[in-house]
């Protein structure tokens, strides 16, 4: 009896130890689990960034590690949900997280092959596998996720549990989420996906790259057709609907949602958002650009043809170095239509259009005669175009600058107009001159120029630009005298669908529409019979100016229409020469005018030639057009000795 009274006391003992350590265990247990729950419940994960063109077209996706596109549990199929409860957890609704009697028949498995073979897990528990916890077959790790399973469902409801579900899961292809792999493997959205290519979706997570249809379609046919045939058992859809997704073999696409299609855009984007918004690759936004994409594509393709014809006229040339860019722009609103940053994205991701700051030469002489225009001068006022001898005074002693005209020659005398159609150097030096450099300095830096040289070098464009900057500088021509700010990013949206940027376009009335048009007038008068002719485009009025730098180290054309706006550079990364004789007339007008034939092609709609606004006067001397205003109106010596013909045209 004794004996009996001890054997009974010492399993009280033990029993309240393992009670003790049990509640030990379970409360540490917890401790442990209750961030993971946490986790589960406050859901944030990673979403893809999407970036579309002014039409809507999507250019890029962005994400970090996880390409993702969330779906709210209203807008998911109810046959994905039954087809997935089907192949997975029927009694899904019924448990509370997990399945006594499925655990226990995956227990008997498990003792009688000595080892875990069949795990019985619920939706529940795969999604606390797929997030917080490893797949490591081991009793502790089980018991958490039971726990887990079980302390989750009290939190969330089912509804929300499959939400999280369908976007955590990997679907394989590098596709994170039922959205995603919808639109990568059928180009569809959720809604318009039959029954057969729902379940080749809910039968991937089970092995994603074994049953990824891109690679091993047949599996993943047999896959879906279990699935289906589950859902026929359980009555869930009828023989007919049964027979015909059998019979289905739905099409797969192998193409990868990362796809960049304009990888400089994208790029300037991320670097002008990226400090703004941390999480921007991971953030699910929604940006909307400028950007037309099939003017992006056009510009690349004729940046590509003008990069290979200076290589061709070069042959004997060091090119190593060779580059280029172009920007197209809306000149009315300032709106980046295209922006090409290089002829070869792979080989250099450096982009030349918003990030090279280049001198832009001649190209900058326009602004220069505006200048004087505004300031009395007419377009046939009479200039020096003579040579002269420059000295300054330096560390090392006395430096001599001798400018020449590009055509090694001078005129004596020569009127504005003609001066800056054929880009004379020397009268441009005398105009600035005759205004004054103080004066002219004043009022480059109304028009928002920053960062002149003081010197006559500014005369021939010795300002540092990037082509994006040239491109909204010169707006003030091509818009009337309203120089409007590059805009590239119109809207961004948050994951929410809410509005946390837009941009309108921003406008700088600068000039009278009358007195921008005598500039106008004599850039088209560039491209009809002056260094830019090779932009020349039948049937549509083009403007603009070459620009070539010393030695020809740059090679630039600014063109522009009634409607579109087009800056092409070419030049070397290294700042070492092209070939000689490879001018911006030669070298990128012709991609001007290329890229202008084509977009007037697509859209026949645009306006081809120049208004005349009100104010402006018209008389022919010599056969010849002049313009003139009320500010830049022709003296009785400029039209000496000449007699003028003189038409009103308001």
């Amino acid at each position: 009896m004794k004996i009996v009274k001890i054997i009974t006391g010492f399993v009280l003992i033990l029993s309240v130890v393992a009670i003790a350590y049990g509640v030990f265990y379970l409360g540490s247990m917890y401790s442990e689990v209750a961030p993971k729950v946490e986790r589960i419940v406050e859901y944030r994960p990673k979403l893809t960034t999407k970036i579309y063109d002014r039409n809507g077209r999507l250019v890029a996706r962005l994400f970090d590690q996880e390409n993702r596109d969330y779906v709210p549990y209203d807008q998911i199929p109810a046959r994905m949900i039954e087809a997935l409860l089907a192949i997975e957890d029927t009694k899904f609704f019924e448990h509370p997280g997990v399945n006594p009697d499925a655990m226990f028949r995956a227990l008997l498995k498990d003792i009688k092959a000595r080892k875990f073979v069949e795990g019985a897990s619920t939706i529940t528990q795969q999604l606390i596998k797929n997030m917080v916890l490893t797949r490591q077959k081991k009793l502790q790790r089980k018991l958490q996720e039971i726990m887990i399973a079980l302390l989750l469902e009290r939190e969330l409801t089912k509804e929300e549990i499959l939400e999280r579900y369908f976007n955590q899961i990997y679907f394989g292809h590098g596709y994170y989420g039922v959205k995603t792999a919808a639109e990568g493997y059928f180009h569809k959205p959720l809604s318009r996906l039959t029954l057969k290519e729902i379940a080749m979706l809910v039968g991937l997570p089970r092995a994603p790259s074994f049953y990824d249809p891109t690679r091993h379609y047949d599996q993943a046919l047999k896959r879906a057709d279990r699935v289906v045939s589950r859902m026929h058992e359980l009555g869930w859809i009828d023989d007919a609907t049964f027979a015909k997704a059998i019979a289905e073999h739905p099409k797969v696409y192998d193409e990868s949602l990362s796809q960049n299609r304009a990888p400089y855009i994208v790029d300037e984007i991320f670097r002008r958002l990226g400090k703004k918004l941390p999480n921007f690759k991971s953030g699910g936004y929604e940006v909307y650009t400028t950007i037309d994409l099939e003017y992006q594509k056009l510009a690349k393709e004729e940046l590509k043809k003008g990069y290979e014809a200076i290589l061709r006229r070069g042959a004997d040339h060091n090119y190593s170095k060779l580059n280029g860019a172009i920007v197209v722009l809306k000149p009315s609103s300032g709106e980046v239509l295209a922006l090409v940053g290089g002829v070869d994205y792979k080989k250099s991701a450096f982009n030349r259009a918003t990030q090279a700051r280049r001198q832009p030469g001649s190209a900058f002489k326009p602004f220069i005669y505006q200048v004087a225009l505004d300031m009395g001068y007419s377009q046939i006022s009479k200039i020096p175009d003579v040579a002269r001898t420059y000295e300054f005074k330096e560390r090392n002693g006395t430096k001599i600058w001798q400018p020449k005209n590009y055509e090694k020659n001078f005129e004596g005398e020569i009127t504005l107009k003609e001066a800056l159609v054929h880009s004379r150097n020397l009268a441009t030096i005398n105009l600035v001159e005759e205004i004054g450099l103080g004066t002219l300095y004043k009022k480059l830096q109304e028009f928002g120029f920053a960062d002149l040289p003081r010197d006559l070098s500014l005369a021939l464009g010795s300002v540092t630009l990037s082509p994006l900057d040239l491109a909204g500088y010169y707006t003030l021509f091509s818009n009337y005298g309203k120089r409007m700010e590059p805009l590239l990013v119109t809207k961004v949206l948050d994951s929410h669908q809410s509005t946390i940027y837009e941009a309108r376009p921003k406008e700088h009335a600068l000039i009278d529409p009358k007195q921008s048009f005598l500039m106008i007038d004599i850039l088209r008068e560039v491209v009809r019979r002056g260094t830019g002719r090779a932009a020349r485009v039948a049937g549509v009025e083009v403007a603009g100016k070459t620009g070539t730098t010393n030695r020809y180290v740059d090679a630039w054309f600014c063109g522009f229409t009634p409607d579109i706006e087009v800056v092409t550079w070419f030049g070397q990364d290294d700042n070492t020469p092209l070939k000689r004789r490879e001018s911006g007339g030669r070298a990128s007008a012709p991609v001007v005018g290329a890229v202008i034939e084509r977009i007037y092609t697509l859209h026949p709609e645009l306006r081809r030639t120049f208004e005349v606004p009100k104010g402006v006067q018209r008389m022919v001397i010599g056969g010849k057009e002049v313009y003139f205003t009320d500010i830049s109106k022709p003296s009785s010596q400029d039209l000496q000795p000449k007699k003028a013909k003189e038409e009103l045209l308001f």
